[in-house]
């Protein structure tokens, strides 16, 4: 009889994808080009998965969302979209004030940005977190260490709190927003699922769908960041970002050093978080951030790239311990 390439397994008998045969429910299953055996269990996002013959079986918790700004002009909206924009004014980071001007709402967290460094790249350097039914209600405002209630109203539809937890400010509202802030340039909104669909700005629209988080001001979808970040800013008076900002080829002789610093993302420290979290547009992000944070404070710029990997790793499960007397 001739050779069949391929291979089959006896009949009752499954492949289990690694050259193995196996009852089915043996049967292991794949995440992130991981295989995982029956009865292991992941976490994906608030919700646990168990693998059971060959399939994942989730609970079904709707989660929380969260946005990132970080470092020089870092940003991953509520559906996991992350891109850079370096623009020098006050935008909006998200708000549930969208679609026409008397729509309503009940809170709007604005990002003011200025330069950082001398190539051009800017970073947050205060959070204006306005809480109301009206737009001028109450308003908190954060900045290099410091933290500034200011009344404007008396308005009791929204009551909030603060707490440090760590090295993180924790601003908590009765709305469903949390804003948790590291006191340097990184910025986490985290926003109840109520708001899915609900919020714009350059956080995106927390729908689940990445595809459509740049959408303007008036609503048009954007493929360019520049553009969307501009339809943003809170002032018309504020230019417009025309070109990416590219710190290394500016710095070329700080390239190297980023590069061999920002390694850590990509070595064995991480190795079980590589899986999960594509370390490659955090990587990019270090290096640019290490070029770029050339007036002081350039291990700070570091250190917080790294961070911001670190922190995702820990949502995805997989715990680094990567701070050493050495680094960080």
């Amino acid at each position: 009889a001739e050779c069949v390439s391929g291979c089959v397994c006896p009949e009752g008998l499954f492949d289990d994808g690694q050259g193995g045969c196996v009852e089915k429910q043996d049967c292991p299953c794949i995440h992130n080009n991981q295989w995982y055996s029956p009865g292991r269990k992941i976490k994906v996002d608030c919700n646990t998965c168990t693998c059971q013959k060959g399939v994942w079986s989730c609970t079904e918790y709707v989660c929380y969302g969260t946005c990132m700004i970080y470092g020089s002009g870092h940003y991953i909206t509520f559906d996991g979209k992350f891109y850079d924009f370096d623009g020098r004014c006050e935008y909006v980071a998200t708000q549930d004030f969208c679609g026409d001007e008397n729509s309503s709402g009940s809170f709007s967290i604005i990002t003011e940005n200025v330069p950082c460094g001398t190539t051009g790249v800017t970073c947050s350097k205060a959070i204006k977190m306005f809480l109301g039914v009206s737009k001028d209600t109450q308003s908190i405002y954060i900045s290099n260490k410091d933290y500034k209630e200011i009344q404007r109203d008396v308005g009791d539809d929204v009551h909030y709190g603060n707490r440090t937890v760590g090295l993180y400010l924790v601003i908590e509202a009765s709305n469903g927003v949390m804003l948790i802030w590291d006191k340097k340039t990184t910025v986490f909104i985290k926003l109840t699922p109520d708001y899915k669909g609900k919020v714009c700005g350059l956080c995106g629209n927390f729908d689940d769908k990445s595809n459509n988080d740049f959408t303007t001001r008036n609503g048009l979808q954007e493929t360019n960041a520049l553009k969307f970040g501009n339809s943003w800013k809170q002032s018309s008076m504020c230019p417009d970002v025309t070109q990416e900002i590219k710190p290394c080829e500016m710095k070329p002789h700080r390239k190297s050093w980023a590069e061999k610093e920002c390694s850590i993302i990509q070595s064995e420290v991480f190795k079980i978080c590589h899986s999960k979290v594509d370390p490659m547009p955090f990587y990019e992000a270090c290096v640019h951030d290490a070029c770029s944070c050339d007036s002081g404070g350039d291990c700070e710029c570091f250190c917080s790239a790294v961070a911001a990997y670190a922190q995702e790793c820990t949502k995805a499960e997989a715990c680094v311990f990567w701070r050493t007397p050495d680094i960080c």
